[in-house]
């Protein structure tokens, strides 16, 4: 009888820890989820969502990397963001964020989550606390915080705002605004790291070359660095860009997110 009772204690103990699912989707117990995982919130437009096209690089799988769906962890496989359609033109698919949670999982031997809410084509007016992209990124993070801790953001936005000379001005304030804003919301430490992307260069030949500010709008997003505590920059110097002239290669992609490791790696080795 009493080794009855050791075993469905030990059973408890189990499924207090970590409660793996049938479906392959697993959920932490509350008061583990800072010891056991860190998710990155990733927000946006297409170049953070990634429109890369599938078979053109190999399929990252790594069994410590996980994508939030529906609340719950879920292995980590490409499209991790589908804001669109995978079959079209603009379509979901290999993105930056892979190779980061993959660089992220094999250098610090730890499980990553990753909390897709980017959105292609939009505007960064459309990312400001009250905007229905923001609330949804709250919403999104609140769920993971359930069963994670936010270890970062991940912010690849800007093209949308390099056409114009009245989103160029206001850029650097609504950036500040909508970041200080997003701490807040979600309890965030001011300190937690923040890895922006700098916008390709073939983005200023997009539209017959309508958008006129891409330096300005990268020159803001690499100031911040110097302005907002632990924001890394992550530059897309020499990065080729696919076909339709606006999205990375997948290759690209998968260089890019590296750099994104690369920036966040530096930030978390002298906290």
């Amino acid at each position: 009888m009493r080794e009855k009772y050791r075993f469905y204690f030990f059973c408890i103990d189990i499924f207090q820890k970590k409660e793996y699912c049938y479906d392959g989707t697993f959920q932490v117990a509350p008061e583990r989820k800072a010891a056991y995982m860190k998710s990155f919130l990733m927000i946006g437009q297409s170049n953070m969502a990634g429109r890369g096209d599938f078979g053109e690089v190999p399929e990252i799988v790594n069994p410590d990397c996980f994508m939030l769906r529906n609340g719950r962890w879920i292995p980590m496989s490409e499209p991790i963001n589908p804001d669109r359609a995978v079959f079209a033109y603009f379509h979901s698919g290999v993105g930056l964020a892979a190779s980061f949670a993959d660089e992220y999982a094999k250098h610090f031997h730890e499980k990553i989550g990753l909390i897709p809410c980017a959105d292609g084509g939009t505007k960064l007016e459309q990312w400001m606390p009250g905007e229905l992209l923001f609330d949804h990124a709250v919403m999104q993070a609140r769920l993971a915080q359930r069963t994670s801790e936010i270890g970062g953001i991940l912010w690849h936005q800007g093209e949308s705002d390099s056409g114009s000379e009245e989103s160029r001005n206001l850029y650097h304030d609504r950036f500040v605004r909508m970041i200080a804003s997003l701490k807040t919301a979600l309890s965030l430490p001011d300190d937690i790291p923040l890895i922006v992307g700098g916008l390709g260069d073939f983005v200023k030949a997009y539209k017959g070359g309508s958008c006129i500010y891409v330096d300005d709008i990268n020159a803001v997003l690499k100031g911040f660095c110097g302005e907002i505590v632990n924001c890394g920059f992550a530059s897309a110097e020499g990065l080729p860009c696919k076909y339709d002239g606006i999205h990375f290669t997948s290759a690209a992609y998968r260089e890019f997110g590296i750099r994104y490791f690369e920036a966040y790696r530096k930030i978390r080795e002298r906290m």
